[in-house]
């Protein structure tokens, strides 16, 4: 390579001994300037260099210096020679330079500043264009990282390395994503959430610290929507009105499992959807229903996929397990989908659908946010053990800590005993006046656990997950008095527009039983379907639904904002009877 540079040079020299210099590069200095990039390209630097070094000598071609030189600092840089690259930028008027070549001035300056003055080398960083080529973005980026981790700014220096993994490739790109996840889990949960809490719901470094968070055994605090206008407005005079945001499907396939272990769950889905699709407004087009078994498993939903497919249906509402909604989405559909679950982990809806579900974690977030918004600054949590009980639990401490909130304790209560005194007593230690009490646990769990509360003179509000009221009234709650959580209003006929329950439960069983709230989310299922690509692109927006106001967030997500429910006299009582979120009195016995 070397012997190869030296013929170049020799012949540089030859042919530019008699040229002309006063307009553009002659034919030679194009050859060589050419000639130049390929063995920058093949990483020969010290003969790129050397080649627009001699383009560059003084009296050679005037106006064309600034670039040569430029040139020639950037190869002998990453050739690693320094002191020849100040050299040959000092003769760079930056004055004369625009777009990449004054992006790549500024980025050979901050690399040239690194060692010595990481800070304005992180300054020069952030200001470099987004827009760069390909091997200036990688540049750039590693260069903010190596900036930030001189500053000890791990946050900073792990953005920066998550911005060049779609450039990378290969065995390169797994191991610059392991560097950025290695970096994060080393910040640890507290200071991940409150960063996570500056991020906007559509940044692309956002699955990057749920990802840590979960290796930490904690998640991301979600970002509540604010809600301001319902969809389906009508628009325009008399009977030439129109719903805002309603699409008419022809023909909406409804994936159910409708025999095997998931088939009670199921069935209550399904009459909770056909009740409101015979009780929906008059005058607006009404789709067919097709109705596929999946059989609860994921070969049952893509083989009802295929034939929903193959009839004509033009939307998909479900399936309803989780890893046949996974199975379903890892299928790359081309039909939009309205799945009834979350898939779990990193999965998101395809382009064109969206997933909604009954989660516990959801039960969670409200509860930290409903606290939060009461002024509580401490919290202690009881939860029974079970997967649902424990990501309701991770959950709130997630939302309440990224919020500004402080747990104390997450105390698993024992399940082969009931007798919790020390588990209150070990987690009350510090539970200040202005604290209050999480439990995520079954209604006989919390029947016995809220009496000694108060044995142990915890006064206190306590808050629950759904799961205590199981949908209908139980003479023995009278010791659940005073406990909150948040629920769908439909149960409680606090959704205006929508049959009572009452009147439903005569004829429909599983409209008034344990299935009441898979009822209700059957209903939502098919009130959500003509607006749901509307509510996507309009975020502010929401439908009123059965389990609460239905909106659809920047990832795809259907997210629910339930009523606040609190037992009176061993009645689960709305606390206002709307949807309305007013202040709920603290812990009483009345």
């Amino acid at each position: 390579m070397r012997k190869l540079s030296s013929i170049l040079l020799f012949a540089l020299v030859l042919l530019l001994g008699g040229c002309a210099t006063m307009g553009g590069p002659t034919p030679a200095q194009q050859a060589a300037d050419a000639q130049a990039e390929v063995l920058y390209q093949r990483g020969d630097y010290l003969g790129a260099a050397r080649t627009w070094e001699s383009l560059a000598a003084p009296g050679q071609h005037g106006p064309l210096a600034n670039r040569y030189a430029l040139r020639a600092a950037d190869a002998r840089l990453l050739a690693g020679e320094d002191a020849r690259a100040r050299n040959d930028l000092a003769q760079v008027d930056s004055g004369r330079l625009s777009g990449v070549s004054a992006a790549r001035y500024n980025l050979i300056q901050g690399e040239l500043a690194l060692p010595t003055d990481p800070q304005r080398a992180l300054a020069i960083a952030a200001m470099l264009p987004d827009t760069l080529p390909k091997n200036l973005q990688l540049r750039a980026a590693r260069l903010q990282a190596n900036a930030a981790r001189t500053l000890g700014d791990p946050w900073t220096e792990a953005r920066a390395l998550a911005r060049t993994n779609p450039l990378l490739s290969g065995t390169a790109r797994l191991r610059n994503a392991r560097e950025v996840d290695h970096i994060l889990v080393g910040m640890g949960v507290p200071r991940l959430q409150k960063r996570a809490m500056t991020l906007a719901a559509n940044d692309p470094f956002l699955p990057w610290v749920g990802r840590a968070l979960q290796r930490l055994g904690s998640s991301l605090p979600a970002v509540l929507p604010a809600l301001v206008s319902p969809a389906g407005t009508l628009i325009g005079p008399g009977r030439g009105a129109v719903a805002e945001g309603f699409h008419a499907y022809g023909r909406i396939a409804l994936l159910l499992p409708l025999s095997g272990p998931l088939k009670a769950a199921g069935e209550a889905v399904a009459e909770g959807f056909f009740t409101a699709y015979f009780n929906g407004p008059t005058g607006q087009p009404r789709p067919h229903v097709l109705v596929y078994d999946t059989r609860g498993t994921s070969t049952g939903a893509l083989e009802a996929y295929q034939q929903a497919q193959a009839a004509g249906a033009d939307l998909i509402v479900g399936p309803l397990a989780r890893d046949a909604v996974a199975a379903l989405f890892a299928n790359h559909p081309t039909l939009p989908l309205l799945a009834l679950n979350h898939p779990g982990g990193s999965i998101e809806p395809p382009p064109g659908s969206v997933e909604f579900g009954l989660m516990p974690q959801s039960d969670g977030i409200q509860v930290a946010a409903r606290m939060r918004e009461l002024g509580i600054r401490q919290a202690i949590v009881f939860d029974a053990g079970t997967d649902n009980e424990q990501r309701a639990a991770q959950a709130f401490k997630a939302q309440f800590e990224g919020s500004g909130g402080k747990v104390l304790a997450v105390q698993t209560l024992p399940s082969d005993s009931v007798n919790f005194g020390k588990q209150i007593e070990s987690a009350a230690t510090g539970l200040g006046p202005d604290g209050a009490i999480f439990v995520a646990v079954a209604p006989e769990t919390a029947r016995l656990l809220l009496p000694q509360i108060r044995v142990a003179r915890l006064t206190q509000p306590v808050f629950a997950t759904t799961q205590v009221y199981p949908g209908f009234s139980n003479p023995l709650d009278r010791d659940l008095d005073g406990v909150q959580f948040p629920d769908a209003p439909w149960l409680y006929d606090a959704q205006p527009g929508l049959p009572s329950r009452a009147s439903l439960a005569r004829d429909l069983p599983a409209a008034g039983g344990r299935g009441a709230r898979l009822f209700a989310f059957g209903m939502d299922a098919e009130l959500l379907s003509p607006y749901f690509a509307w509510l996507q692109q309009h975020p502010s927006s929401y439908v009123a639904g059965a389990t609460g106001q239905l909106s659809v967030d920047a990832r795809s997500h259907v997210q629910r904002t339930p009523i606040w429910v609190h037992f009176v006299h061993g009645v689960a009582t709305p606390v206002t009877g709307t949807l309305d979120t007013a202040t709920v009195p603290a812990n009483s016995s009345s």
